[in-house]
């Protein structure tokens, strides 16, 4: 306890060793708006209604992992379901996918990632922008996979206006010291009259990442290796843009923790028979410990189409394009033999146009469609080969009235699903939001706002049967499975100027006929599971509070916690413990850097066949130096995570016993842009 209150005192004092430096002349730096390019009005941060969190610039530098749920975790009310060194999915509020959209700059992504943990999310941290985490009445436009959440990946691969000197970039490389990581990135575009083209690629190879308090000095399987590259043109004139992207995006990664114990456990009835042993006796484990663990062979090739026009027609200020096609295959490879290889082939398009202002009302309506072909061949062919196809009508319209802000979105979707030998199924999900903010002062604003929001169940939760080993279980869907339907209500209040801002959301999900995995029976670690509908509620809090004492001189205090239970009792699995964490930040001339202590609560709140994890200490700390290389603006940096070196368990993986988090880890880092 003593070194938590050393360290709490450390972090929230660290830019007073440096005091020196800070500029004494005025108040605490204001941060600036932030356009939401995830919001079909572009508003800016500040000024949408429900709860938005923008990672850009320098934060988002030093905090890019190798995967996307890594890069977010740590943000109030955003965890991950990290599988070892190549696989995390972002999970908000304590859920992930399928109630968790992932976007390329508001197309889907198309990939497997929502079927299963160990599937990695298809987009390359190192590549992107900025990320955009959406809540509420924003992501209820992205349809029922968006119902907990929508994180929209902001990236240049589509260039949308010309670079003023006709040429820029920027080049990056990381050095990483738990997992020996080496990883590059480099992105160029150039234009000249009408035309921009984008050249972007990036490649990363890590090891097995070191484990404190483990019985080896590694986690076996927790590799990755990745490479991308993509190739844009756009055609840029005074009204808008179109263009079009290619990218071509190649990993291998490792599985821990999978085990081939279980492989041959099947049903009967509603119990399961392994190995030819009843549950009353020991049960021989076979040869999987054997192997080395099985890897994954990821190949993606998208196509995305995007584009803008200003003032088309009268009454219409602008029609925005999104698309994207997605050729998405991974091989998964046990012992130098693939064992089994999933695909999935879709497309996502959606167009929106934003009409003028009719008084003080303006809004944007739109449509989507989109269609997934998916198929799992071989031992975890758990899901048969099917076809899921979705279109959607959906407008949103805000009203500003004084100090009074309301906004309105309704979204309607058909999903038609089907699969080989199974019966056909048509859904037809309705959802609806309201919101109203009063800005009670200057740089106060109290926000208030209610959805119905609706999600047709997956192709998985309809149609799975088989053994899944990544979870150890034996999936049998329900293909008479309704609509899952979520009432929530959130109020949140923040304070955008000043010294002293803060930001604070208290939520609440009521969930009619929640979709969620039944144990109907276990043997040892393996259970046999049926997707089936309950009520369940999710309530939380969140919120984060940051000082400035100087320009270049602040602190922070930020924090987060979640409870989901079923109506009928019972906790719900993989939920994230709470967390509690303070922040200090400096910059000074050419050199910032920050302290970060995060205390991760014991999780003891937990479903059956859950196991409680136990708290930890998380210590992290950057430290950064600009310069100008040969006349290009540069940054060299350091980040140090896990600093105390503790073993660190998260209650949110599906692994979270036998893969724990990277121990201590150093990046170095090298920036330029030109």
């Amino acid at each position: 306890m003593q070194l938590r209150t050393v360290l709490l005192a450390a972090a929230s004092l660290s830019a007073s060793a440096t005091a020196a430096w800070a500029d004494q002349s005025g108040p605490g730096a204001e941060i600036g708006e932030i356009v939401v390019t995830g919001d079909p009005l572009g508003r800016s941060d500040r000024d949408v209604a429900s709860s938005v969190a923008v990672v850009r610039g320098q934060d988002l530098d030093h905090r890019r992992q190798a995967t996307l749920g890594e890069t977010l975790t740590g943000l109030p009310g955003v965890n991950s379901d990290t599988f070892g060194g190549g696989a995390s999915r972002p999970v908000i509020r304590g859920q992930t996918a399928p109630r968790v959209k992932v976007l390329t700059d508001g197309a889907a992504i198309m990939d497997a990632s929502e079927v299963s943990p160990d599937h990695a999310v298809s987009g390359e941290p190192l590549l992107l922008e900025g990320v955009e985490i959406l809540r509420g009445p924003s992501a209820l436009l992205y349809g029922g996979g968006a119902i907990g959440g929508a994180v929209n990946l902001i990236d240049k691969k589509v260039p949308t206006a010309i670079p003023d000197d006709g040429f820029e970039g920027v080049a990056e490389v990381r050095l990483g010291s738990a997992d020996n990581e080496r990883a590059g990135v480099v992105g160029v575009t150039g234009g000249t009259g009408n035309f921009a083209i984008r050249l972007e690629a990036a490649g990363r190879r890590a090891d097995d990442y070191e484990v404190p308090d483990w019985p080896e000095d590694t986690l076996d399987g927790s590799f990755n290796r990745s490479r991308t590259a993509t190739l844009g043109l756009s055609w840029i004139g005074s009204q808008g843009y179109l263009g079009a992207a290619y990218t071509d995006q190649r990993s291998t990664y490792g599985l821990p923790g999978h085990s081939h114990e279980y492989e041959d456990c099947h049903p009967h009835g509603s119990s399961l028979h392994c190995g030819g042993h009843d549950h009353d006796h020991e049960h021989e484990h076979g040869e999987g410990d054997e192997h080395g663990a099985p890897i994954v062979e990821l190949r993606s090739k998208r196509v995305d189409v995007r584009g803008e026009l200003r003032d088309p027609l009268a009454g219409i200020e602008r029609i925005r394009l999104r698309g994207g096609y997605t050729d998405y295959a991974h091989d998964e490879i046990d012992d130098g033999l693939v064992a089994t290889t999933f695909t999935n082939k879709g497309y996502d398009a959606r167009i929106e146009a934003q009409h003028a202002p009719l008084g003080a009302l303006r809004g944007v309506v739109g449509v989507q469609t989109a269609r997934s072909d998916f198929a799992a061949v071989g031992a975890e062919s758990f899901i048969p080969k099917s076809r899921t196809t979705n279109s959607a009508i959906f407008v949103l319209e805000e009203l500003e009235l004084g100090a009074w802000r309301f906004e309105g979105a309704l979204r309607q979707e058909w999903q038609d699903a089907r699969a080989v030998g199974r019966i056909d199924t048509d859904h037809s999900p309705f959802s609806a939001s309201a919101a109203a903010t009063w800005r009670l002062a200057p740089d106060y604003a109290a926000s208030l706002s209610v959805a119905r929001s609706q999600r047709a169940p997956s192709a998985q939760e309809l149609y799975a049967r088989g053994v899944h080993l990544a979870t150890n279980t034996y999936e049998i869907g329900t293909p008479t499975l309704d609509v899952e339907t979520a009432n929530s209500v959130e109020l949140s209040l923040k304070k955008t100027g000043g010294a002293t801002t803060f930001s604070a959301s208290a939520y609440r999900y009521a969930y009619d006929g929640y979709i969620f995995a039944r144990t109907l029976d276990q043997f040892e670690d393996f259970r046999l599971i049926r997707y089936s509908q309950a009520d369940a509620t999710f309530t939380g809090i969140e919120g984060e509070v940051r000082h400035a004492f100087a320009p270049g001189l602040s602190a922070s205090v930020f924090g987060d916690y979640v409870r989901a239970k079923f109506d009928e009792g019972g906790d719900l699995p993989r939920i994230p413990a709470g967390r509690l964490g303070v922040r200090g930040d400096f910059a000074r001339g050419d050199w910032s850097g920050s302290l970060e202590y995060v205390r991760v609560f014991e999780q003891e709140k937990i479903a059956d066949f859950e196991t409680k994890t136990p708290g930890y200490d998380m210590f992290n700390g950057t430290l950064a130096y600009d310069f100008a290389a040969a006349g290009f603006a540069s940054q060299v940096f350091v980040r140090g995570t896990n600093l105390l070196d503790e073993k660190a368990l998260n209650h949110a993986s599906f692994i979270a016993d036998v893969a724990p988090l990277r121990g201590r880890n150093f990046a170095v880092g090298l920036r330029t842009k030109f």
